[in-house]
C-alpha cells in the first residue's frame, strides 16, 4: 500500500472518531478492517437505561466552592482552552426556594455532567434556568447537558451573531479533535431560549437576581447576574481575576465604561469568568479598569500622532501590570488589537 492511500484512511478513520491503529494488510486490493459499530450500540453508549444521555467522564479535579449562603462556583484551571480537559472557565450556582440557576455552563458536556453531580450533592431541587453570560466555546458547550434538564436558557444579544458566525462551527470541529472525547460529534451548538436586550429582575424564590445586559464588550454580548440578597456579582469574562486578560476583538471603549459602573456597586464577593473569587471585588474591577484605561491611552497617543504599533509598543509604560499573570502571552496581542479599534474609532468620528 503506497504511502499517501494509507495516510488517507488513517485520517478517515479519525475523523470517525477511532482511536484503532489502521491495519496494513499484505494484500493491497483488500481494504484495512473496519470494525462496525451498528446505531443501537451507538445509542447504548451515549444513554443509560433510563434513556438520559451519558457522556464520557470527566476526570478533573472540580470542587464545589461555597460563596454566600446561596452561592456556589467551580473554578477552572488557568491556561490555555485544551488544557485540564477544557475545564478552564468558572461555573457559577445559586439555590433559591423554587429551584437552581446555573451562570455558565463550561467547556463540555462532559464536565457539565460532572457539576450536575456536584450540584445533586447538596441540592435535589429542579434545574430552572441556565444564564449564559456570553458565547464564547470555554462557557457553552455544557449547555446541552442543562437543556436535558429542563433549564430554559437565557443569554445576551449576540449570542445569535455568535451562532451565525462560520468562526462557531469552525471551532467546534477544532474541539472535537483537541479535547476529544469530550468534546465529539455529540456535542451541538445550543441555542438560548430567550435573550436580553436590556437588565431585569428574576426572582427564584427569596432569592433576587438582577441580569444586567452589559451590550458589546468582551464579546458579541455580555451580561451579569447580581446575586442581591447576597451582595454577590457574577460577572462572566468581564473580569479576569489576577491576570491579564485576553481582549480578543472586544469593544474596550464599552468595557472601560461597565467596568467604571462597577467599581461604585457595593459587593461583598466576584465570582469571574476565569479566576479565583474575589474576596475584594471592588479591588479586582479597579485593577482590570486600569488595564484597559491604560491599553487606551497608551494605544490613543500613537494613533493620535500616527506612529506605527512597532514603534509605540515598546516606548510605552507598562510597569504595573507587568508582573500580572499572563502579561508575556497576552498584553502585546491586547495593544495591537486596541491599536486597530482606535484607528477604526477614529475613522467613525
Amino acid at each position: 500500500m503506497r504511502l499517501n492511500t494509507y495516510l488517507s484512511l488513517l485520517t478517515i478513520v479519525l475523523l470517525a472518531g477511532c482511536d484503532q491503529p489502521v491495519p496494513v494488510t499484505a494484500d493491497t486490493n483488500k481494504q484495512p478492517a473496519v470494525e462496525e459499530t451498528t446505531s443501537q450500540e451507538v445509542l447504548a453508549k451515549s444513554e443509560d437505561k433510563s434513556g438520559v444521555p451519558v457522556y464520557p467522564e470527566a476526570s478533573v479535579d472540580m470542587q464545589l466552592q461555597q460563596v454566600s449562603e446561596h452561592v456556589w462556583f467551580v473554578q477552572g484551571q488557568a491556561g490555555i482552552a485544551t488544557d485540564n480537559e477544557g475545564f478552564i472557565s468558572n461555573a457559577s450556582v445559586i439555590i433559591g426556594e423554587q429551584g437552581i440557576v446555573v451562570v455558565d455552563a463550561l467547556g463540555s458536556p462532559s464536565l457539565a455532567q460532572l457539576l450536575i453531580r456536584k450540584i445533586r450533592e447538596i441540592s435535589d431541587k429542579p434545574f430552572l434556568k441556565l444564564i449564559l453570560t456570553h458565547y464564547h466555546a470555554d462557557h457553552i458547550y455544557g449547555a446541552q447537558v442543562f437543556q436535558e434538564q429542563g433549564a430554559e436558557i437565557l443569554a445576551p444579544v449576540g449570542a445569535d451573531k455568535y451562532l451565525d458566525s462560520p468562526n462557531a462551527l469552525e471551532r467546534l470541529e477544532e474541539r472535537r479533535f483537541s479535547l476529544d472525547p469530550w468534546v465529539n460529534e455529540n456535542t451541538r451548538l445550543v441555542a438560548p431560549d430567550r435573550m436580553l436586550d436590556s437588565s431585569e429582575q428574576l426572582d427564584i424564590g427569596g432569592v433576587n437576581l438582577t441580569l444586567s445586559y452589559l451590550g458589546t464588550a468582551h464579546s458579541d454580548g455580555d451580561l451579569s447576574v447580581y446575586v442581591e440578597p447576597d451582595a454577590v456579582l457574577v460577572s462572566g469574562d468581564i473580569i479576569f481575576e489576577g491576570r491579564v486578560p485576553f481582549v480578543g476583538d472586544a469593544n474596550t471603549r464599552e468595557w472601560l465604561a461597565i467596568l467604571t459602573r462597577m467599581e461604585a456597586q457595593q459587593m461583598s464577593a466576584l465570582i469571574p469568568g476565569h479566576g479565583a473569587m474575589a474576596k475584594k471585588p471592588n479591588e479586582v474591577v479597579a485593577l482590570m479598569r486600569r488595564y484597559l484605561q491604560a491599553l487606551r491611552e497608551q494605544m490613543a497617543n500613537a494613533v493620535e500622532e500616527m506612529t506605527s504599533f512597532d514603534e509605540a509598543y515598546p516606548e510605552a509604560d507598562w510597569s504595573e501590570f507587568e508582573n500580572l499573570p499572563a502579561f508575556d502571552a497576552a498584553n502585546r496581542i491586547n495593544a495591537y488589537q486596541v491599536f486597530l479599534s482606535l484607528e477604526a474609532e477614529l475613522l467613525e468620528e
